[in-house]
């Protein structure tokens, strides 16, 4: 019976640890549902539009601008950038079924010219999935675009992925990654990865 009854208790107060995680992973913004974009700051408007349409696929869906305040700090309290910044054009993009892609185009009195590496602190890239990695690397070769190594991960928990990395015009860095078996990690976690090949998950 004490075994009984130990055991019981010590499932309780797993089973009472486990809600207590669950509750604390769910805390987070009220409402939140998803990655609804990514935003990009890019040199030139219509190179980017062109590149992400005419070599990516996406689609380009609406564009407005531009934006500025000439006296007030409007800018600085929305965007926390100069308060004579000027968002000359804002163009959205919808990149098969994943999250949409927000390209600005801006000029300020301080504004830098450099695009960070995946080394830099703030540096980012963005991802696409594609169901043939080998088809997406010969096409974006035979467009001109640099690519680089193809690498193909067979150990650990993103075994079954395969990617390779290539250059905007602009120099951004991007990604293609396909997993057509699924990953590794997909056979004990509990949650998985949201993945554009069953957007519906």
């Amino acid at each position: 019976m004490f075994r009984l009854s130990h055991h019981l208790a010590l499932a309780a107060v797993g089973a009472a640890l486990l809600a207590g995680a669950a509750t604390a992973r769910a805390d987070g913004i009220p409402g939140m549902r998803g990655h609804d974009h990514t935003g990009i700051t890019v040199p030139d408007m219509k190179q980017a539009v062109d590149f992400l349409v005419n070599v990516v696929g996406c689609k380009q869906v609406m564009s407005f601008g531009p934006f500025s305040d000439e006296k007030g700090d409007f800018m600085q309290q929305l965007l926390n950038v100069n308060p004579r910044a000027v968002i000359q054009q804002i163009t959205m993009v919808r990149c098969g079924y994943g999250s949409d892609i927000e390209l600005f185009q801006y000029t300020s009195p301080d504004q830098k010219n450099m695009t960070p590496k995946n080394s830099d602190i703030g540096g980012y890239h963005i991802a696409f999935y594609v169901d043939d990695i080998k088809a997406a690397k010969a096409y974006l070769d035979g467009k001109g675009v640099k690519t680089f190594f193809n690498l193909s991960v067979d150990k650990g928990p993103a075994a079954g992925q395969s990617i390779f990395y290539f250059l905007t015009p602009w120099g951004l860095q991007m990604e293609a990654i396909s997993y057509p078996q699924g990953e590794a990690y997909e056979k004990t976690s509990p949650v998985k990865l949201w993945s554009p090949k069953d957007p519906g998950q």
